[in-house]
């Protein structure tokens, strides 16, 4: 059986990462990067599905874990009545193979070990052929293998393979498991001791580049150590996590693919690594935008892998169980074909973001722009879906014609500078920006209730609401922002956290979307209310695990995370909120 959600740590290399649990397994790893199959499926399953444990062999009495330093290099200490032995975890850089590196550090006494590793291609259901590699093996399934080197004999087996030996105070005891192509030679060992020491060395000057005044620094570092391992350093895309299919509820249906990249989240990307002083991945980010977008934005998705290829057809791996009984376990995501009238406006948003922040305006950039902006003018008020994909009827949401304005405007804006926009289509871009903003104020404001709702002609309230005047659309003091951010408060609070909609009575209850836990914070910042504002963010911190991850959702009956891990989007508000309620930033505006 997995672990608890909140008990995992990541590893990464630039292109893939890797989930492990506190007891030493490593219970998730797609290779060769975020979105292909998994090797390592316990995850969404047990032990059966694939994993790589590595751990003492008798009772622990106690375990601590910690990133050494501001790295992606997972320490995990056990204490056992032998004495105490510490496994550190990395991924080096990716430069050539793909390698998981697992070192075991005797610490005090001599403490007996146990390795079991257990190969599991295509979702934990294509066992590999193996034969043995040196003291290791080697296992290939199709166009993949995987080379185990060991510095000590490990048993083949047709279930898995295993090795029993014991570690002495001072003695270090490496295993690397690396990937490659089954058309190729086989990966050969590293020097593991200088692979930790260029992994340690690149991390801390990543980091060390990070300079922005800030009141929680620890936290914000590392959130951005989490959301670079997110980053895929070829292309520039961002996945919205790392894992598919961990529920939104326990034992619940809502388990989507998260390993993509959602072009909803471009703003909230941008802003973080420009805010944070990164401004390279924030061009990469843009870049990998523009690329995926091509020249067709009628064609354009909501969602892409993380090289822009655009087919992401949604199945289920009905073989797996799903984490704690949680079904089906989804590959892929249907949401990718939906139509979301936010993302033209988030796309025309995050390149006036990236310009304003002195990012060169290209061209090609430019071109996109214009045919953004263009087929917005033609679609701007028609239904669609929602920001939370729910797959029900198309709607007007109030966010999304938000979002329509918000395009128009940051083009607008822009066309002062780069010309592209000749005077009769500035003249009617305007007058649609203010006829825009009548509808919503018209149709998305319900004068009874005194708040936005969730879609012209709803009563709801949503928490996407809260975005309005981070997005200024109107003043945070507007009495009708002021309503809706006191009717979230009333109504989508969950032991003190945001919900993205209100609970319907006798309905299981997804978890509190954390995400827009900090979008209040920010709003009560607009508002004055920075005490406030400081909790909200502090309530929101102090879920992160041992390790500093968050997931997408907090489940406060159980109290216990819920949604994919770690969660970028999570990451990207503990970023932005934690350095606007610091000092001066780049707003969206």
């Amino acid at each position: 059986m997995a672990a608890r959600i909140e008990d995992y740590a990541l590893v990464g290399d630039g292109e893939t990462a890797a989930l492990i649990a506190r007891d030493g397994s490593v219970d998730f790893l797609c290779w060769p990067r975020f979105d292909s199959d998994p090797c390592f499926t316990a995850l969404l399953g047990d032990e059966r599905h694939g994993h790589w444990r590595i751990a003492p062999a008798g009772p622990v009495t106690g375990t601590t874990r910690r990133y050494r330093g501001d790295t992606l290099i997972l320490e995990t200490t056990f204490e056992t009545d032998a004495g105490t032995v510490r496994l550190t975890d990395f991924m080096p850089q990716r430069q050539g193979a793909s390698m998981l590196i697992r070192i075991v550090e005797g610490v005090r006494g001599e403490v007996p070990m146990h390795l079991a590793l257990r190969l599991r291609f295509e979702y934990g259901s294509m066992p590999p052929w193996s034969q043995p590699h040196g003291n290791g093996l080697l296992a290939e399934v199709g166009p993949d293998l995987v080379v185990l080197h060991a510095p000590l004999k490990v048993r083949p087996g047709r279930a898995e393979a295993s090795a029993s030996f014991a570690v002495k105070a001072g003695e270090r005891i490496p295993f690397v498991l690396a990937y490659g192509d089954s058309s190729l030679p086989a990966p050969e060992q590293p020097d593991v001791e200088q692979a930790l020491s260029q992994t340690q060395a690149f991390w801390e000057n990543w980091i060390g580049r990070f300079d922005k005044p800030c009141d929680w620094p620890a936290q914000v570092r590392r959130s951005l150590i989490t959301l670079k391992a997110l980053i895929h350093q070829r292309t520039g895309g961002l996945v919205a996590a790392a894992t598919t299919s961990l529920p939104e509820m326990p034992g619940g249906s809502m388990n989507w693919d998260y390993r993509f990249c959602w072009l909803r989240d471009a703003t909230f990307t941008l802003t973080a690594l420009l805010n944070a002083g990164y401004h390279e991945e924030a061009t990469a980010w843009r870049d990998w935008i523009l690329r995926a977008v091509a020249g067709s934005p009628e064609q354009m998705r909501i969602v892409y892998r993380v090289d822009g290829a655009r087919r992401l057809d949604e199945w289920e791996a009905d073989w797996l169980p799903g984490y704690e009984g949680a079904r089906p376990v989804r590959v892929g995501n249907a949401a990718s074909v939906q139509t979301q009238l936010d993302v033209y406006g988030e796309l025309l948003e995050a390149m006036h973001v990236a310009s304003a922040a002195g990012i060169p305006r290209e061209r090609r950039g430019i071109e996109v722009e214009t045919a953004l902006v263009h087929y917005l003018e033609s679609i701007w008020d028609k239904p669609g879906s929602d920001i939370w994909e729910t797959r029900g009827d198309p709607q007007r949401y109030t966010y999304s014609q938000v979002m329509a304005w918000v395009g128009i405007d940051r083009y607008l804006k822009g066309a002062r500078t780069h010309k592209a926009a000749g005077p009769e289509r500035v003249k009617r871009l305007t007058a649609l920006r203010q006829q825009i903003h009548d509808d919503v104020c018209a149709q998305g404001f319900h004068t009874g209730r005194g708040h936005f709702v969730r879609a012209f002609g709803s009563e709801e309230i949503d928490a996407s609401l809260l975005l309005l005047p981070i997005v200024h659309f109107l003043p945070a003091d507007d009495p009708r922002i002021t309503g809706t951010v006191a009717a979230v408060e009333r109504e989508l609070m969950d032991g003190g956290l945001v919900r993205r909609l209100k609970a319907r009575g006798g309905e299981p209850q997804e978890g509190a979307f954390l995400a827009c836990s900090c979008w209040l914070a920010d709003c009560m910042k607009l508002q004055g209310r920075d005490a406030d504002a400081r909790t909200m963010l502090e309530r929101v911190l102090a879920l992160s695990n041992d390790v500093g991850l968050l997931s997408e959702e907090y489940h406060v009956p159980s109290r216990r995370m819920m949604g994919n891990i770690p969660q970028a989007l999570t990451h990207l508000g503990v970023v932005n909120t934690a350095l606007f309620l610091s000092g001066p930033v780049q707003e969206r505006k």
